[in-house]
This record gives C-alpha cells, sequence and structure tokens, in this order.
C-alpha cells in the first residue's frame, strides 16, 4: 500500500480579523484522524505538576504530543485544540509565556482553538486541560 500524503490547509479569510495564537479554519485531505484525550499536568505518579498556568500548559501540552506521537503524528497535525482553563483571567495574562512554550514544543502553526473557563476540572489541582484532533499521515 502507497502512503497517502495528507494535506492540512489553515484558512483565515481576512472578514474575520488576522488571529493571533490560533487559525480560524483547518481542513484536512485526505487522511486519518486521531481525538486526543483531555490532558492535564499529571507527572508519572498522577499528580499535577506547575506552580501556575504556563508551567501546567507546558506539561499538558507535552502531554497531548506524546500522546498525539504515540498514534503516530506530529505536532503539526494539530487541527484543532480545546483548552480549558479554570481562570482565563490568569491564562490571558500569561498568554506570552504560553504562546512561547506553544511555539517550543509544537512549532509555528497553529491549529483552530477555543479556550473555554471551566469551573473546576476533574483533578482539584489542575488549572489548564488540553483536548484535541490531529490529522494522520496515511
Amino acid at each position: 500500500m502507497v502512503p497517502r500524503i495528507v494535506t492540512i490547509d489553515r484558512v483565515n479569510p481576512a472578514e474575520l480579523g488576522r488571529p493571533a495564537g490560533f487559525s480560524h479554519v483547518v481542513t484536512v485531505s485526505p487522511g486519518r484522524l486521531a481525538f486526543l484525550a483531555g490532558q492535564t499536568a499529571l507527572d508519572e505518579q498522577g499528580r499535577i505538576t506547575g506552580s501556575g498556568v504556563a508551567e501546567q500548559f507546558e506539561r499538558a501540552l507535552a502531554r497531548l504530543l506524546a500522546a498525539l506521537r504515540a498514534a503516530g503524528g506530529e505536532p503539526g497535525g494539530l487541527v484543532s485544540l480545546t483548552v480549558y482553563a479554570v481562570d482565563l483571567a490568569d491564562y490571558r495574562a500569561h498568554g506570552r509565556e504560553i504562546g512561547e512554550v506553544w511555539r517550543r514544543l509544537a512549532g509555528r502553526e497553529y491549529p483552530a482553538m477555543a479556550a473555554v473557563g471551566v469551573h473546576r476540572l476533574w483533578d482539584p489541582a489542575a488549572l489548564v486541560e488540553l483536548q484535541g484532533v490531529a490529522a494522520l499521515p496515511g
């Protein structure tokens, strides 16, 4: 079987304004999709690590990307990401740090993204959780 090439296009219509740190639309053709479960800043013992939202975002993103790689994908294949944050004002206040973490771990391409404020997450110590969808090759 010949592997198929996956084409990922990020579409940012001018009338929606220039996005900062996300894409308005991401299309995939042809290919397979991976639906990535929500990841928090858990360590190997199942405890939340990181004292602030930027540290927890880094750990959660690293875990999400590890799951993606285990499925045969790469960070550039992320087409959608939902960020659940218990304090959106705190998340926004650390946006520059979070953006630096994103670029270091995932690169300069952004998936379609949404940030959702929540009362709390499954683990009460978690400040942020990331859930995504990615295109896989072939």
